[in-house]
């Protein structure tokens, strides 16, 4: 069983940067694919980044490419969301989530079956 919390929300302004960790607890998590997604007021949740434990491997929403780079710390339990050049749009709260094991992968909620409380992003323009 894998337990999430993520930390370094805050308010940033336009152009700014931030950092996110996901502090996660159990033996297995060094072998969980993880992912972020963000949710803003009135909208679905939404993929943002995913890596998988095996070879580091990443991919990453449109919206956010080029901008986002996930990382992970399997030593530390953390998985990173390194946030640059942020815009008003990227305003949401962000989620921490563990991929379910086996099947096949997709940057949709279905995918993973354990969340973080999520940490509260508030980009001014």
């Amino acid at each position: 069983q894998v337990h999430l919390m993520e930390s370094g929300g805050g308010l940033v302004q336009a152009g700014d940067s931030l950092r996110l960790s996901c502090a996660a607890s159990g033996r297995t998590f060094r072998w969980r694919n993880m992912g972020w997604f963000r949710q803003a007021p009135g909208k679905e949740r939404e993929f943002v980044a995913h890596i998988r434990w095996s070879d580091g491997s990443t991919s990453y929403a449109d919206s956010v490419k080029g901008r986002f780079t996930i990382s992970r710390d399997n030593a530390k339990n953390t998985v990173y969301l390194q946030m640059n050049s942020l815009k008003p749009e990227d305003t949401a709260v962000y989620y921490c989530a563990a991929a379910r094991s086996g099947g096949t992968w997709s940057p949709t909620v279905y995918t993973y079956d354990t969340w973080g409380q999520g940490t509260q992003v508030t980009v001014s323009s």
